[in-house]
């Protein structure tokens, strides 16, 4: 009997992914990343590497030495994926990627905002908001950035709601994020009432809350009227993006005293670990706290005072 001969890595690649989409679930922009770190390893690997041996990925591996170590971890992980799928399908009796780094889990801390500077961002929306009649385009940014403020939501989610997803009489809306898991969302009244005034001027055909075109308005798009707005507000451009609207979410949720598993559900995290993240920002404030109002801190008081 003629063993098959190994799969192309082109073929390999395009089946994998074809398995994370209608299996796993997997985001779009997930699927692209995978495709990007797989068709670099195959082009490094002179298009072997879905038969590559633990030699040749250790090769590999010592490619990525000047990258960083979130990079090395994220391109690791697609690989180790990649190799499981392949032994699941019968196209290796093997498994090499016990050869790939493992360079930790440790993260960075989040770049956030203080709350001074998101009420800066908020005044100027205000000041724009007082021309009458206010300008379309304000009325959108007003909207964007109650719902990325307000409500803690993805770029790629905020970009892709549909045009009635948020509704006058329900403070929440119910989104599908990241591995296709579903969370509610709270709405602030200010978010719903933002919406609202910039939903007028969305015709009733779009599809989308926030159109551009024949789609959607683009993530980089998005990134670039934050940044606008910031450099308005005094704030250094490079320290803003969607994102960092997003922990400030969450960061100052946590310094107001929200519960920790309820932040993980409103931001959509799978694993606590990852909200987890937020709670360095509280740790000087409990420290604080305890210095200030603990019930010891009067009697360690008096009894230095007795001592001196």
């Amino acid at each position: 009997m003629t063993q098959a001969p190994p799969p192309s890595d082109h073929d390999a690649i395009d089946r994998f992914l074809e398995m994370m989409a209608a299996q796993a679930g997997a985001a779009r922009n997930t699927l692209a990343a995978y495709r990007t770190d797989l068709r670099l390893a195959s082009e490094l690997l002179s298009g072997e590497l879905a038969t590559a041996q633990p030699a040749s990925l250790e090769r590999l591996s010592a490619s990525w030495r000047d990258l960083s170590r979130a990079t090395v971890a994220r391109k690791a992980a697609a690989l180790r994926r990649f190799y499981g799928f392949l032994l699941e399908e019968g196209d290796r009796a093997d498994d090499p990627s016990s050869a790939l780094p493992r360079p930790g889990t440790e993260r960075g801390l989040p770049r956030t905002l203080s709350h001074d500077e998101v009420n800066r961002l908020f005044l100027i929306v205000a000041e724009r908001l007082q021309r009458d009649p206010p300008l379309v385009p304000d009325l959108r940014l007003s909207a964007l950035l109650e719902l990325l403020y307000g409500s803690g939501l993805r770029a790629s989610e905020l970009v892709g709601l549909p045009r009635g997803a948020v509704q006058a009489d329900k403070p929440f809306l119910i989104l599908r994020g990241k591995g296709g898991r579903e969370r509610l969302v709270p709405l602030s009244d200010r978010a719903r009432a933002a919406v609202a005034a910039w939903r007028a001027h969305v015709p009733t055909d779009q599809a989308f809350l926030f159109p551009s075109g024949k789609t959607h308005l683009s993530r980089v798009r998005l990134f670039q009227i934050v940044r606008a707005v910031a450099a308005e507000a005094g704030i250094a451009p490079e320290r803003m993006s969607p994102h960092v609207l997003r922990h400030a979410f969450a960061t100052h949720l946590l310094e107001g005293g929200a519960d920790l598993r309820a932040l993980q559900s409103m931001l959509g995290h799978a694993d606590i670990a990852t909200t987890e993240i937020y709670t360095h920002v509280d740790r000087r404030r409990l420290v604080e706290l305890v210095n200030e109002r603990h019930p010891l801190r009067e009697a360690l008081v008096d009894a230095g005072a007795r001592a001196s």
